[in-house]
């Protein structure tokens, strides 16, 4: 069964990358920033984030993500620097992520459990002139003496002698330049496991993200009333494409879990009503050993994303019986694939 009529509609073959012919939106977002835009016109008074008792509405997290970028180019970052991230599941991974994009750098998200090794080699390789950390993991930071590119480095979460807090690189005034962002531009750079020698960083482009998140957006049938509960990590190319960005895309709003809970989860979904996951198979199993999803209100979660690992039948069964209103979608792809495939 192929797909409707008014989807193939959508699709035009277009030549990107040099020669290569790819099937694409006709009509899309030119870059990230033009689909975050687009979110905070239509949006501006709804949550786009919610972190513990934090909440930000798509016009206040606009507000400051335009601060946070007139900081960094008060500070000399530019267009195609590189910003690493050293951030678990908070607000500021998503605010950080969107002012390096909106002055046309490049995010270089990195796992908080990474080691000093790793650490010291990412940071280098990918030329990072900004580090934005959480407090909790800075004993592994590698020496300041040891980053060959880094020029500033901020903190959040906790004081520190070895970093500004983070509260004061957003600017005072606006002052925002245009930048002209091509949508094969890099937007995102994620490091994969090394298996075979050193991690390697993926180079996500503005082009990629806009129609990966266009993917999930068809596929899964969402859209401005939806809810995504982000419980694996931000930095992984399913919290930043399949969650925090396509809710972005569609209007909706990311409820972050900062560490995964099965009973914790099951409350936080109640009580944000949460409509959509993505999350590994063993997380739908702790679900299902440690709760009864009997006490809680469930109703409003209606799509089950999983991968990263098959899925036992066993537990397609029991979810369809506890959940029965839970569509279970599988999804699959790569680092390198922007996500879907």
């Amino acid at each position: 069964m192929g797909w409707p009529q008014a989807v193939h509609d959508r699709i035009r073959e277009e030549v990107h990358f040099g020669d290569r012919k790819v099937k694409c939106f006709s009509e899309r977002p030119s870059d990230v920033n033009a689909m975050v835009y687009e979110a905070v016109c239509k949006r501006a008074d709804y949550n786009a984030v919610v972190a513990g008792d934090m909440r930000l509405s798509y016009a206040q997290l606009n507000e400051q993500v335009n601060l946070l970028a007139a900081g960094m180019i008060e500070k000399g970052v530019g267009q195609g620097d590189r910003v690493a991230m050293l951030l678990g599941n908070r607000i500021e991974f998503l605010t950080v992520l969107l002012a390096t994009l909106r002055i046309g750098a490049i995010a270089v998200p990195v796992n908080i459990r990474e080691q000093t090794p790793e650490l010291t080699y990412i940071l280098n390789h990918c030329g990072a002139v900004l580090l934005v950390y959480e407090k909790s993991i800075e004993d592994k930071l590698p020496a300041m003496a040891d980053l060959d590119s880094l020029q500033f480095c901020y903190v959040t979460g906790g004081h520190s002698t070895m970093a500004e807090d983070l509260a004061t690189l957003p600017a005072t005034q606006m002052n925002m330049p245009v930048v002209v962002i091509a949508e094969e531009d890099v937007a995102v750079i994620l490091y994969t496991s090394g298996t075979t020698g050193r991690p390697k960083g993926a180079m996500l482009t503005h082009f990629n993200i806009v129609h990966s998140v266009m993917h999930f957006e068809l596929c899964m049938q969402l859209d401005c009333n939806d809810r995504s509960m982000l419980a694996v990590p931000a930095s992984h190319v399913t919290g930043i494409i399949a969650i925090l960005s396509t809710m972005l895309r569609v209007g909706g709003c990311t409820v972050m879990m900062d560490v995964f809970d099965a009973s914790r989860f099951l409350s936080i979904a109640a009580q944000e009503k949460v409509t959509h996951t993505v999350i590994v198979p063993a997380m739908y199993n702790l679900i299902l050993l440690r709760c009864n999803t009997d006490d809680y209100d469930l109703s409003a979660w209606r799509i089950g994303a999983y991968g990263g690992a098959p899925m036992p039948q066993s537990t397609i069964a029991a979810l369809a019986e506890k959940l029965p209103q839970l569509l279970l979608v599988n999804a699959y792809g790569s680092t390198e694939a922007t996500s879907p495939a």
